[in-house]
């Protein structure tokens, strides 16, 4: 179901809510990087924070929403761009999230006026307590990444994205449960290489594709609010082993590295899951070969890492 017209066909409809993120073009030599240009992809800019607004509006405008609204379970950014569609769309939404989300994305669903709940320490506890709020509210449940309409409309980003860019040969993206990364590859059906980006603390793809499954995997380090769900998506795996070319590994250090070196050259501050992809390049876990227009997707910004003088 996740087909190029199908996204489209989605991309019309939530056009309206959701921005047209710009593509910048810098020097890979201003990171400490590649001799090469670096196309970056700042989804960042996008509503809500993150590239999540797209898959949360996606749910909102393609579903039928009941009376009692929608509930959400997500490690912060998903929260956060469901809170605020469902702000946009005058609807009840209830959002649980782990201990472990970052206080920027906790205050971001907070201002958005919904109802708020903090349950464990991960987000596999979160998606449980949200399952049973469904269960007994009648809210509808609208998930991070393993939902049809999530991925329609994160798959957006790539159309949107072939439109900025022509003649891309490579998209770099971060990965958790593989919404954003799937939603891509749907979208260009290897008419480009997609490259996912994990941390090593929480190789979720990594681990269903050795396994031919989606599997469980640690769900720890640096990003953990945003890239540890513990396992892929059931609908994001045949999707990522059909058009997902390469999946990379980073350290916890080249993620700090990326955003200490985004911010240092463009005055840009991601969170940590945000710049995972980014990470791979500067890294050299992942070496685009020469020639190539390489994508470098900056999926989230919903950091407090920023402070501002009085």
């Amino acid at each position: 179901m996740i087909t190029a017209d199908a996204i489209a066909a989605a991309e019309r409809i939530i056009r309206p809510y959701v921005r047209r993120t710009p593509v910048v073009e810098v020097a890979g030599e201003d990171f400490g990087g590649p001799a090469a240009p670096l196309l970056l992809k700042l989804e960042l800019l996008q509503q809500s924070g993150s590239f999540k607004a797209r898959g949360a509006f996606a749910n909102l405008l393609l579903r039928k929403v009941p009376q009692a609204g929608v509930v959400a379970a997500s490690g912060g950014n998903h929260g956060a761009a469901v809170a605020h569609a469902a702000q946009k769309l005058s609807v009840p939404a209830h959002i649980f999230v782990p201990r472990i989300s970052t206080r920027a994305k906790v205050e971001r669903i907070r201002a958005s006026g919904a109802a708020l709940e903090l349950v464990g320490e991960r987000y596999a506890d979160a998606l449980a307590a949200s399952q049973q709020f469904a269960a007994r509210s009648g809210a509808m449940e609208i998930h991070a990444f393993d939902q049809d309409e999530t991925l329609l409309g994160t798959g957006t980003l790539g159309k949107e994205l072939e439109e900025q860019v022509q003649g891309i040969d490579a998209v770099v993206l971060s990965v958790g449960g593989g919404g954003l990364i799937a939603g891509v590859a749907a979208w260009f059906a290897g008419r480009a290489e997609v490259v996912g980006v994990e941390p090593e603390l929480a190789p979720t793809l990594t681990a269903a594709l050795a396994a031919g499954r989606p599997v469980d995997a640690p769900a720890g380090g640096i990003a953990a609010d945003s890239l540890a769900p513990r396992r892929v998506g059931e609908r994001v795996f045949p999707i990522a082993q059909r058009f997902v070319n390469e999946v990379v590994l980073v350290s916890d250090d080249a993620i700090a590295h990326a955003q200490r070196m985004l911010w240092s050259a463009l005055r840009i501050a991601a969170e940590p899951g945000g710049v995972a992809a980014l990470a791979a390049v500067l890294s050299g876990r992942y070496r685009p070969r020469a020639g190539q227009r390489v994508a470098i997707v900056i999926s989230g910004g919903n950091t407090s890492a920023v402070r501002f003088e009085a």
